[in-house]
């Protein structure tokens, strides 16, 4: 190793640690605040506390360690770039790639031991604080009651409006219900309108005192028919009192059980890829089960009870013939209202299970996608930090600045940025709205472009922005004009001999050179074509008849996606409205008109695009060509994009005017 490279790598990690330390110190509070409820007033012992910390120091890992390497790499080599260290390397022949290479070998060995960490040590830790978060709980569950949601103490689960007194004793609206012995069902529920909670801390039992309410307890019968007569019985009570046993939820709960084991945040990638392929298996088994049973009740098998004998033989089914008539006519008159009543009851008991089902396939979606996204977590996480450092290592040569201050605040804004497009990814693709597998490397991948074009402008020793690149084109689309611009307004008062004079010969009359392609607006304003201006002596080149006549699809083409894209905006818009409002007719229309419109647009948007290509091909200016990410990247941002594109081609319009005259 180098001497360069040993200076760049001991002073990266100096600064890399010291972050790590101050960054996990912050998270590990943040934890302890949002955890500290769970761990108040359980007289836990400081090993137990100690034990919770250090379970969850693990998960923090994606979040510090990414930051840390932003954070990191944007104070070193702003740091440099600030001390003029760059500017002495630059001299000696160092360019900042050759700089980044001793760090890149590092970074790399980082990125595939934070893939280990998170493939081996963060699936111990959710394990762990899993189980040990279950046991504290256990401990004096009284205290952990929440209003507003159903609290499972032993066999009963309780719901409550409010509570009130000095321990929160008091309980208004209360709602139990209790399992049955096979602790599948709830067998029991009671409903008061107050009640109390008794206990002392000595005592293994729990008593709740509930007041004026009722009993209710469902009556299982053989007979469906008495079933539905009388579902349940119903009491009144005054005063109930029920004894709640903690001995199996208080001192007597093992800290250290870990039963536990089977999210999908607890395992490797080999457990997770079984997993996957177990939970694929079952729900093809279900589908297939589904299948099955809707087939089973359709009672196809039976209609072939219900054809009279003399039809039967006539249709029965052929290799290559299809019964074009009516499949009522094949049965008696008798049959036929059988029939009918037949399928009307098939239709409605399969429309039943289907939506029964429905709930159960979506709990089974978003739980088969909780493990996809896990396992490409894993994976993502160790590129993560390689991408990031390719962003904040030339960011801070480009920036100059060291030190904690705006280094810090890029950072976290950058990071901000990253771990939001994570959040939004996953949170879409747990529902099924958005590809798993793309929602795991979602904010990695939109990282990348940017860590990509900063290594090139720092390579290149650009500054971060060309405001000119951004004013000027902002100013021609605003028609903001400079101060010492020509006003071309006096040709307007021109006639069409002296415009034409000027096209032939703007130099002898001390006018500028854009006046003759000014002049040419004019005259074609006034319905003078090319051809004209050629009869009347003015030499200009056909070429640019084409180039004209290219422009101007384009120009035609792109209004229309503008306007379509609007439409498509203003229809989205208007089908939230009616979905809110519950207007399913209106919401169902203005989305189909919506739908066609984007298609709409998007025919114009590409032919505007395919016309452009062309027309910088005619002119022999490909390098001007928008490039193809950009394009894609400007569908979602056209009107924004529009007025640049429409400003450019025009400039270069006229440019190519002016070499044609002669």
């Amino acid at each position: 190793m180098k001497i360069l490279d040993r200076y760049i790598l001991t002073t990266y990690l100096r600064t890399f640690l010291s972050v790590f330390v101050i960054l996990m110190l912050i998270f590990v509070l943040q934890t302890i605040w949002l955890y500290i409820k769970e761990l108040a007033g359980k007289d836990l012992d400081i090993v137990v506390v100690f034990k919770f910390l250090i379970y969850f120091m693990p998960k923090l890992i994606p979040l510090v360690i990414p930051l840390t390497i932003l954070l990191s790499s944007i104070m070193v080599f702003g740091s440099f770039a600030e001390n003029y260290e760059f500017a002495a390397m630059k001299s000696t022949g160092i360019s900042l790639q050759r700089a980044m290479s001793g760090l890149t070998v590092f970074i790399v060995i980082l990125g595939f031991t934070t893939f280990l960490f998170s493939n081996n040590v963060i699936p111990w830790a959710e394990y762990n604080s899993l189980n040990l978060r279950k046991n504290i709980a256990k401990l004096k569950p009284a205290m952990a009651l929440a209003t507003g949601q159903f609290n499972q103490v032993g066999n009963y689960n309780i719901k409550f409006a409010s509570k009130s007194g000095d321990r929160g004793q008091y309980l208004n609206d209360v709602i139990i219900r209790i399992k049955s012995p096979n602790q599948r069902t709830n067998a029991t529920t009671i409903k008061s309108v107050s009640g109390e909670l008794v206990g002392e801390e000595s005592s293994n039992v729990l008593k709740l005192i509930l007041l004026d309410g009722h009993y209710y307890n469902d009556i299982h019968r053989k007979k469906i028919k008495e079933r539905n007569k009388k579902p349940f019985v119903k009491s009144a009570f005054e005063k109930y009192t029920i004894n709640i046993d903690l001995s199996q939820l208080g001192d007597n709960v093992d800290i250290d059980d870990k039963s536990y084991s089977d999210r999908h945040n607890m395992l490797n990638l080999s457990r997770l890829n079984y997993t996957i392929d177990s939970l694929t298996q079952k729900r093809n088994k279900a589908h297939q089960v589904l299948s099955n049973n809707l087939y089973q009740r359709s009672n196809i098998a039976r209609l072939d009870k219900l054809i009279p004998a003399p039809v039967k033989s006539d249709v029965q089914p052929k290799t290559d013939s299809i019964y074009t008539g009516e499949i009522l006519d094949l049965f008696e008159n008798e049959n036929k209202s059988q029939l009918l009543d037949l399928a009307l009851r098939n239709i409605k008991s399969t429309k039943q299970i289907i939506e029964a089902k429905q709930t159960e396939q979506k709990l089974a979606k978003i739980n088969y996608n909780k493990h996809i996204i896990s396992f490409h977590e894993k994976l993502a996480l160790g590129f993560a930090c390689v991408i990031l450092f390719f962003v904040g290592a030339p960011l801070g040569a480009l920036i100059r600045k060291g030190g904690i201050g705006l280094p810090m605040v890029i950072a976290i804004v950058l990071f901000l940025t990253y771990h939001f497009i994570g959040i939004f990814a996953l949170n879409s693709a747990k529902s099924g709205n958005f590809n798993p597998i793309l929602a795991s490397w979602f904010s990695t991948l939109v990282m990348l472009p940017l860590g990509v074009i900063l290594t090139k402008r720092a390579t290149e020793d650009k500054s971060l922005f060309e405001f000119g690149n951004i004013v000027e084109p902002l100013k021609k689309v605003l028609r903001i004009k400079a101060k010492n611009s020509t006003n071309y307004k006096f040709l307007e008062s021109q006639t069409e001999e002296e415009l034409i004079e000027i096209v032939k010969n703007d130099k002898a009359l001390g006018h500028h050179q854009n006046t003759r392609y000014e002049a040419i607006k004019v005259l074609r304003l006034k319905g003078i074509s090319s051809d004209d201006l050629r009869a009347q002596g003015v030499l200009i080149n056909k070429t640019y008849d084409t180039s004209q006549r290219l422009s101007k699809k384009y120009q035609v083409q792109s209004k229309l996606a503008l306007v379509f894209y609007g439409i498509t905006i203003l229809l989205l818009l208007l089908f939230f409205v009616f979905k809110n409002n519950k207007l399913p007719s209106l919401q169902a229309l203005s989305i189909q008109i919506s739908g066609l419109s984007l298609v709409l647009f998007l025919i114009y948007y590409i032919r505007s695009i395919l016309n452009l290509s062309r027309f910088y091909t005619h002119i022999n200016k490909t390098d001007k060509k928008p490039k193809l990410a950009l394009l894609i990247l400007s569908v979602p941002l056209y009107p924004i994009v529009y007025p640049f594109l429409n400003v450019k081609i025009k400039a270069d319009l006229k440019q190519n005017c002016l070499l044609n005259l002669k």
